[in-house]
This record gives structure tokens, C-alpha cells and sequence, in this order.
């Protein structure tokens, strides 16, 4: 599953989408107290009132918001798990019987129970339904709709939330004209902030890949390794963090610690030419002949083929281990670089990283930034200084 294709997925969570069909609903609800199931109901989606639909889409959508590896996550399915949550959620997928798709999933909530404790009162929702998408790309300058070719993708989406109590309110009544001290009992369904969940299959190529799920985490590189391994059974993945702090030790062993801004600006130019050139269907991955290109071209000196080799193999264990690419470059037209010192945080973005130096001034490390224009603080414009 690539990035254009969970784009694709998540703009049909909305009302009225005539490429979106969602069958059943499923909520059950589960006390921290117990940590048991307190309550569950299903339902037609269909037959649910409109406003908690809209609240439903606005949930799923969030979740399927993010960046792969970093909030979200294709995983493969253990191959020798006990009681494989593949084959349930699979069975799930293919039933025609919505009371058996209840039993699966209500099973699938028992694995969530075990070993886990919940800190607040929880809500976990499942739906099932189809999206369809075209066979092939448009073509603007054919007569016939793209609708006329589809592939309908049967899927199953969980959102896991967390309640929280209301507040006690003051509220004033209009019909008795007093005010009136008002205390919900109530829990509130955090749906806007949905903890984690899933979506079942993957897609790849416009095709459903069983054997892969797409894991989404409420929280960017804080995914649940225990829910991952013991509740999905899935395998555990390199998340971008991971794979950006092997970057960091692999250009670390062949140019060593110190690098001047420049040469991380080219690097970093290096790997977003890669990045917006690349023309294949996956995400594009840097091997040592890669590192080793970017490195020279950047101006690092005395680096050889052989070496980032060695390096690739001393950190990873593996010279032929492939880093994903996005995952090793920081958003490059944001200010997604913090430059933290003692005084103040500066923040830049890595292409504009090549305009910042750090120099020595008067026997001091000062931190020089080139500027096109007056610096303006408070209104007030700063002299400029010949040094």
C-alpha cells in the first residue's frame, strides 16, 4: 500500500459517496473497571440517525490520517501464530451473515481484553462495506466514465476510542430564567482522537492483499507493539524513526560526527531529487551504492564503495539492507529541522539548511544565518553589524 492509495481510500469516507458502501456497524463497549465487554450493539449503517453517521466518517478519516511508518504501518501476518487473527478478520471479510461477522469480531475484542488494561472506558468500533475505485486512470479525452470499470474492495475498519467524563457546567435556563448548576454523567466518545485501530486488507495495485494490514496509531511513532503482535498478529515493522536513526550511524561510521550544514543540506537535496524523480509504483529505497553517491556528491571526503558497505554492515548487520528514502528525509519545503541551543530554537527547512553555518566568533560558537531581507523584532529593525 503506497501513499496515493490511502489517499484514494480515505476521501470516500464521507456521507452520500456513491463509491463508498458501508454494510454493518459494531460498537462494543468496555469498562476499565473490569476490563470486560460492558455492552455491544450492531446495526445496519444504513439505519443509523445522520448526525452519528457524519461523527462515524469524521472518526474513520482521522484515523486513516498520516504518514506511512510513522502513523501508519503495512504489516504481514505472522505466518505461525495460534489462532490467527488473519483468518478471523478474513472470515469477516467474506461472510455474507452479519451475526457471524459480529461473533468474529466480537472474538477478535476478547484478544484486545487479554493482558491489557484499559486506563478509561472504552469504545471499539467495526464496520464493514466496499469502495470501488477504477481499473485503470482516467482518461479525460475518452467519452466513457471511469465509474464504467471498477474494482469493488470489500473491507474491514477498527477505530479503538477512549471516553472521558464531562465537565460540571453552569447553564442557564431561558424558560425559568435562573441559573443551574449541571453535573453529565454521561462518558464522552472520544471520536475525534481516535487511540488505534486498523483497516483489513491492504491495498496494493488496486488489488486487496490479504496477507498485509494497514495498522494506524493515534499517536505519530508511538505505535503498540503489544496490540501488533499479540492482538493482529502481525510482524513488527522499521518505523521511520528507526530507519532515520540507521541513516544517521551509517553516515556516521564513514564521514564521522561532524558534518558542516552545507554538507547535510546537499544530502538532504540528494535524497528529495530521488524522491520526486522516482517513477516506480514503490516508494523509492537508498542501498550503499546509493549512501555512497550522495555522500561524494555532497562533498564528504575520502568516501569509497567499500566503506559504506562495511558501514551498512556494522549497523544493521546486512549490506544489502535498503532504507526507505521518506523515510530518512524531513519534510522538505516545511521548517521540519530544529536547531535546539541554549538561548533560543531555530527552526529551518532542510532546503534551506545550506544557509546556516556554525562559526567561531571572538573564541565563541555562534550560530550565523544568511538573510535575504531586515530582520524585524517586535517592529523594530535590527542594525546591521560588519564583523
Amino acid at each position: 500500500m503506497i501513499k496515493k492509495e490511502i489517499a484514494h481510500i480515505r476521501k470516500h469516507f464521507k456521507l452520500d459517496h456513491e463509491m463508498l458502501k458501508i454494510h454493518d456497524i459494531l460498537n462494543v463497549y468496555i469498562m476499565k473497571e473490569t476490563n470486560e465487554i460492558y455492552h455491544y450493539e450492531r446495526q445496519p449503517f444504513a439505519l443509523v440517525d445522520r448526525e452519528k453517521q457524519e461523527l462515524y466518517m469524521l472518526n474513520f478519516k482521522k484515523l486513516l490520517t498520516g504518514e506511512l511508518d510513522q502513523k501508519m504501518y503495512e504489516l504481514r501476518f505472522q505466518e505461525e501464530a495460534e489462532q490467527p487473527t488473519q483468518v478471523l478478520l478474513h472470515q469477516g471479510l467474506v461472510t455474507g451473515n452479519a451475526e457471524e461477522w459480529q461473533d468474529l469480531m466480537l472474538l477478535l475484542v476478547e484478544k484486545m481484553l487479554v493482558d491489557t488494561t484499559y486506563e478509561q472506558d472504552t469504545v471499539v468500533t467495526f464496520v464493514r462495506g466496499q469502495y470501488s475505485r477504477p481499473t485503470k486512470s482516467r482518461n479525460e479525452d475518452a467519452m466513457e466514465s471511469e465509474k464504467n470499470e471498477m474494482f469493488a474492495n470489500l473491507f474491514i475498519l477498527c477505530s479503538v476510542n477512549s471516553t472521558e467524563q464531562q465537565k460540571k457546567t453552569l447553564m442557564f435556563d431561558y424558560v425559568e430564567r435562573e441559573y443551574k448548576y449541571n453535573v453529565f454523567v454521561d462518558p464522552i466518545i472520544k471520536l475525534n482522537t481516535p487511540e488505534q485501530g486498523f483497516f483489513y486488507p491492504s491495498v496494493t495495485d488496486n488489488y486487496s492483499d490479504v496477507n498485509r494490514i494497514l495498522y494506524c496509531s493515534g499517536r505519530a511513532h508511538e505505535p503498540n507493539w503489544h496490540f501488533i503482535d499479540q492482538v493482529l498478529n502481525a510482524e513488527k515493522t522499521v518505523t521511520a524513526l528507526e530507519e532515520r536513526a540507521i541513516f544517521e550511524d551509517i553516515v556516521k561510521e564513514v564521514a564521522g560526527d561532524q558534518l558542516d550544514a552545507a554538507t547535510i543540506a546537499h544530502v538532504y537535496e540528494e535524497i528529495h531529487r530521488v524522491i520526486e524523480s522516482n517513477e516506480e509504483e514503490e516508494p523509492p529505497k537508498l542501498d550503499y551504492k546509493d549512501v555512497e553517491r550522495m555522500l561524494s556528491t555532497s562533498g564528504v571526503e575520502n568516501v569509497t564503495m567499500e566503506k559504506v558497505e562495511r558501514a551498512f554492515q556494522n549497523v544493521v548487520d546486512d549490506k544489502n539492507y535498503e532504507i526507505k528514502a521518506s523515510s530518512v528525509l524531513p519534510k522538505f519545503t516545511s521548517k521540519s529541522i530544529k536547531i535546539d541551543t541554549k538561548v533560543a530554537t531555530i527552526t529551518v527547512s532542510p532546503q534551506d539548511l545550506k544557509y546556516v553555518r556554525q562559526v567561531n566568533y571572538q573564541g565563541k560558537r555562534c550560530i550565523l544565518i544568511e538573510v535575504d531581507e531586515d530582520v524585524v523584532i517586535e517592529g523594530f529593525t535590527l542594525n546591521t553589524e560588519t564583523l
